[in-house]
Protein backbone atom coordinates (compact mmCIF):
# COMPACT_ATOMS: atom_id res chain seq x y z
CA UNK A 1 0.00 0.00 0.00
CA UNK A 2 1.52 3.30 -1.05
CA UNK A 3 1.96 6.14 1.44
CA UNK A 4 0.17 8.45 -1.04
CA UNK A 5 -3.58 8.19 -0.56
CA UNK A 6 -4.53 10.83 -3.12
CA UNK A 7 -2.63 12.09 -6.13
CA UNK A 8 -3.68 14.39 -8.96
CA UNK A 9 -1.30 15.23 -11.80
CA UNK A 10 -2.07 17.93 -14.37
CA UNK A 11 -5.78 17.43 -13.70
CA UNK A 12 -8.41 19.71 -15.23
CA UNK A 13 -11.77 19.72 -13.46
CA UNK A 14 -14.99 20.68 -15.23
CA UNK A 15 -18.52 21.43 -14.10
CA UNK A 16 -20.87 20.86 -17.05
CA UNK A 17 -18.08 21.45 -19.59
CA UNK A 18 -17.01 24.67 -17.88
CA UNK A 19 -13.43 24.51 -16.61
CA UNK A 20 -13.35 25.08 -12.85
CA UNK A 21 -9.75 24.12 -12.04
CA UNK A 22 -6.80 23.72 -14.40
CA UNK A 23 -3.52 21.88 -14.13
CA UNK A 24 -4.02 20.64 -10.57
CA UNK A 25 -1.10 18.59 -9.24
CA UNK A 26 -1.20 17.56 -5.58
CA UNK A 27 -0.22 14.61 -3.41
CA UNK A 28 -1.78 13.76 -0.07
CA UNK A 29 -0.07 11.22 2.16
CA UNK A 30 -1.77 8.83 4.54
CA UNK A 31 -2.37 10.39 7.94
CA UNK A 32 -2.28 14.01 6.77
CA UNK A 33 -4.85 16.69 7.64
CA UNK A 34 -5.31 19.07 4.72
CA UNK A 35 -7.37 22.25 4.57
CA UNK A 36 -8.88 23.52 1.32
CA UNK A 37 -9.51 27.26 1.36
CA UNK A 38 -10.70 29.83 -1.16
CA UNK A 39 -13.68 32.00 -2.02
CA UNK A 40 -17.12 30.54 -2.66
CA UNK A 41 -17.11 29.33 -6.26
CA UNK A 42 -13.34 28.82 -6.31
CA UNK A 43 -13.77 25.09 -6.99
CA UNK A 44 -13.41 23.39 -3.60
CA UNK A 45 -16.69 21.50 -3.86
CA UNK A 46 -16.04 20.54 -7.50
CA UNK A 47 -12.63 19.26 -6.42
CA UNK A 48 -14.18 17.12 -3.68
CA UNK A 49 -16.91 15.87 -6.04
CA UNK A 50 -14.20 14.70 -8.42
CA UNK A 51 -12.59 12.77 -5.58
CA UNK A 52 -15.76 10.88 -4.69
CA UNK A 53 -16.65 10.42 -8.37
CA UNK A 54 -19.64 12.74 -8.55
CA UNK A 55 -17.77 14.56 -11.33
CA UNK A 56 -15.69 12.48 -13.78
CA UNK A 57 -12.01 13.23 -14.23
CA UNK A 58 -11.52 13.50 -18.00
CA UNK A 59 -8.16 15.29 -18.28
CA UNK A 60 -4.96 14.62 -16.41
CA UNK A 61 -4.36 11.78 -13.97
CA UNK A 62 -5.70 11.00 -10.56
CA UNK A 63 -5.66 8.19 -8.04
CA UNK A 64 -7.48 8.01 -4.73
CA UNK A 65 -7.41 5.12 -2.21
CA UNK A 66 -5.82 2.98 -4.97
CA UNK A 67 -8.54 3.74 -7.54
CA UNK A 68 -7.63 5.34 -10.85
CA UNK A 69 -10.09 8.20 -11.38
CA UNK A 70 -9.56 8.21 -15.15
CA UNK A 71 -10.29 4.49 -15.46
CA UNK A 72 -13.20 4.43 -13.00
CA UNK A 73 -16.26 2.54 -14.22
CA UNK A 74 -19.80 3.10 -12.99
CA UNK A 75 -19.78 -0.25 -11.17
CA UNK A 76 -16.60 0.72 -9.27
CA UNK A 77 -18.06 3.91 -7.76
CA UNK A 78 -19.92 2.29 -4.81
CA UNK A 79 -16.72 0.42 -3.85
CA UNK A 80 -14.66 3.61 -4.09
CA UNK A 81 -17.15 5.43 -1.88
CA UNK A 82 -16.96 2.71 0.76
CA UNK A 83 -13.29 3.59 1.19
CA UNK A 84 -14.17 7.27 1.61
CA UNK A 85 -16.10 8.99 4.37
CA UNK A 86 -17.86 12.14 3.19
CA UNK A 87 -19.11 14.82 5.59
CA UNK A 88 -21.33 17.61 4.27
CA UNK A 89 -22.13 21.07 5.58
CA UNK A 90 -25.86 20.34 5.90
CA UNK A 91 -25.52 16.97 7.69
CA UNK A 92 -27.83 15.08 5.24
CA UNK A 93 -29.44 12.99 7.99
CA UNK A 94 -32.72 11.28 7.08
CA UNK A 95 -35.33 13.29 9.04
CA UNK A 96 -37.88 10.47 9.39
CA UNK A 97 -35.65 8.06 11.34
CA UNK A 98 -33.64 8.18 14.52
CA UNK A 99 -29.87 8.27 14.87
CA UNK A 100 -29.45 4.50 14.98
CA UNK A 101 -31.78 3.98 12.00
CA UNK A 102 -29.83 6.61 10.02
CA UNK A 103 -26.64 4.63 10.58
CA UNK A 104 -28.31 1.25 9.96
CA UNK A 105 -29.58 2.58 6.64
CA UNK A 106 -26.00 3.29 5.50
CA UNK A 107 -24.67 -0.07 6.69
CA UNK A 108 -27.43 -1.99 4.89
CA UNK A 109 -26.95 0.10 1.76
CA UNK A 110 -23.25 -0.80 1.74
CA UNK A 111 -23.78 -4.53 2.12
CA UNK A 112 -23.79 -5.26 5.86
CA UNK A 113 -26.22 -8.01 6.88
CA UNK A 114 -25.33 -9.35 10.36
CA UNK A 115 -27.45 -7.53 12.93
CA UNK A 116 -25.04 -7.99 15.83
CA UNK A 117 -22.07 -6.72 13.80
CA UNK A 118 -24.07 -3.67 12.72
CA UNK A 119 -25.03 -2.87 16.32
CA UNK A 120 -21.40 -3.17 17.46
CA UNK A 121 -20.23 -0.90 14.62
CA UNK A 122 -22.85 1.74 15.40
CA UNK A 123 -21.85 1.77 19.07
CA UNK A 124 -18.19 2.07 18.06
CA UNK A 125 -18.60 5.06 15.73
CA UNK A 126 -21.00 6.91 18.05
CA UNK A 127 -18.57 6.42 20.90
CA UNK A 128 -15.80 8.00 18.80
CA UNK A 129 -17.83 11.19 18.38
CA UNK A 130 -19.22 11.26 21.94
CA UNK A 131 -22.82 10.46 20.92
CA UNK A 132 -23.37 6.90 22.11
CA UNK A 133 -26.37 7.84 24.27
CA UNK A 134 -28.25 9.53 21.42
CA UNK A 135 -29.27 6.49 19.37
CA UNK A 136 -33.03 6.93 19.77
CA UNK A 137 -33.03 10.70 19.14
CA UNK A 138 -34.56 12.06 15.95
CA UNK A 139 -32.48 14.55 13.95
CA UNK A 140 -34.83 17.45 14.81
CA UNK A 141 -34.14 16.79 18.51
CA UNK A 142 -30.41 17.39 18.02
CA UNK A 143 -28.47 20.65 17.86
CA UNK A 144 -26.47 21.47 14.72
CA UNK A 145 -23.26 20.33 16.40
CA UNK A 146 -24.84 17.06 17.51
CA UNK A 147 -26.17 16.42 13.98
CA UNK A 148 -22.70 17.03 12.57
CA UNK A 149 -21.19 14.58 15.06
CA UNK A 150 -23.70 11.98 13.86
CA UNK A 151 -22.76 12.81 10.26
CA UNK A 152 -19.09 12.24 11.13
CA UNK A 153 -19.99 8.94 12.81
CA UNK A 154 -21.85 7.95 9.64
CA UNK A 155 -18.74 8.77 7.58
CA UNK A 156 -16.72 6.39 9.80
CA UNK A 157 -19.05 3.39 9.44
CA UNK A 158 -17.11 1.59 6.73
CA UNK A 159 -13.73 2.39 8.28
CA UNK A 160 -12.76 4.71 5.40
CA UNK A 161 -9.16 5.30 4.43
CA UNK A 162 -9.87 8.97 3.67
CA UNK A 163 -12.43 11.44 5.01
CA UNK A 164 -13.58 14.28 2.74
CA UNK A 165 -15.29 17.08 4.68
CA UNK A 166 -17.02 19.85 2.73
CA UNK A 167 -17.45 22.86 5.05
CA UNK A 168 -18.31 20.63 8.04
CA UNK A 169 -18.50 23.64 10.38
CA UNK A 170 -20.21 25.95 7.87
CA UNK A 171 -23.60 25.92 9.64
CA UNK A 172 -22.24 25.94 13.19
CA UNK A 173 -21.49 28.66 15.71
CA UNK A 174 -17.82 29.23 16.68
CA UNK A 175 -17.91 27.19 19.90
CA UNK A 176 -19.64 24.24 18.23
CA UNK A 177 -17.20 24.48 15.31
CA UNK A 178 -14.32 24.02 17.72
CA UNK A 179 -16.04 20.97 19.28
CA UNK A 180 -16.57 19.37 15.87
CA UNK A 181 -13.00 20.22 14.91
CA UNK A 182 -11.74 18.50 18.08
CA UNK A 183 -13.61 15.37 16.98
CA UNK A 184 -12.01 15.51 13.52
CA UNK A 185 -8.53 16.14 14.94
CA UNK A 186 -8.90 13.15 17.26
CA UNK A 187 -9.93 10.96 14.33
CA UNK A 188 -6.90 12.25 12.41
CA UNK A 189 -4.62 11.57 15.39
CA UNK A 190 -5.80 7.96 15.26
CA UNK A 191 -4.41 7.67 11.73
CA UNK A 192 -7.23 8.73 9.42
CA UNK A 193 -6.45 11.08 6.54
CA UNK A 194 -8.76 14.11 6.36
CA UNK A 195 -9.23 16.64 3.56
CA UNK A 196 -11.45 19.50 4.73
CA UNK A 197 -12.82 22.47 2.81
CA UNK A 198 -13.47 25.45 5.05
CA UNK A 199 -14.13 29.18 5.18
CA UNK A 200 -13.40 29.27 8.89
CA UNK A 201 -10.01 30.92 9.14
CA UNK A 202 -10.20 30.97 12.95
CA UNK A 203 -9.96 27.17 12.84
CA UNK A 204 -6.87 27.35 10.63
CA UNK A 205 -5.18 29.58 13.17
CA UNK A 206 -6.23 27.41 16.11
CA UNK A 207 -5.34 24.12 14.42
CA UNK A 208 -2.62 24.86 11.83
CA UNK A 209 -2.11 22.22 9.17
CA UNK A 210 -1.16 21.87 5.52
CA UNK A 211 -3.37 24.24 3.49
CA UNK A 212 -4.24 24.28 -0.21
CA UNK A 213 -5.67 27.50 -1.61
CA UNK A 214 -8.10 27.58 -4.54
CA UNK A 215 -7.86 30.83 -6.49
CA UNK A 216 -8.69 31.75 -10.09
CA UNK A 217 -8.78 28.16 -11.28
CA UNK A 218 -5.50 27.15 -9.65
CA UNK A 219 -4.61 25.18 -6.52
CA UNK A 220 -1.44 25.89 -4.59
CA UNK A 221 -0.09 25.25 -1.12
CA UNK A 222 0.05 28.22 1.24
CA UNK A 223 2.39 28.38 4.16
CA UNK A 224 0.63 29.49 7.31
CA UNK A 225 2.36 32.14 9.32
CA UNK A 226 2.89 30.91 12.82
CA UNK A 227 2.87 33.48 15.58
Amino acid sequence: MSSTILSLQSANIYQEKNPVLTNVSIDVNRGEFIYLIGKTGAGKSSFLKTLYADLPLTEGNGTIVDYDLRQLKEKDIPYLRRKLGVVFQDFKLLPDRNVKENLLFVLKATGWTAKEEMNVKIDEVLDKVGMINYQTKMPHQLSGGEQQRIAIARALLNDPELILADEPTGNLDPQTSVEVMEVLRKINANGKTIVMATHDYALLLKYPSKTLKFDEGKVFEVVQRTV
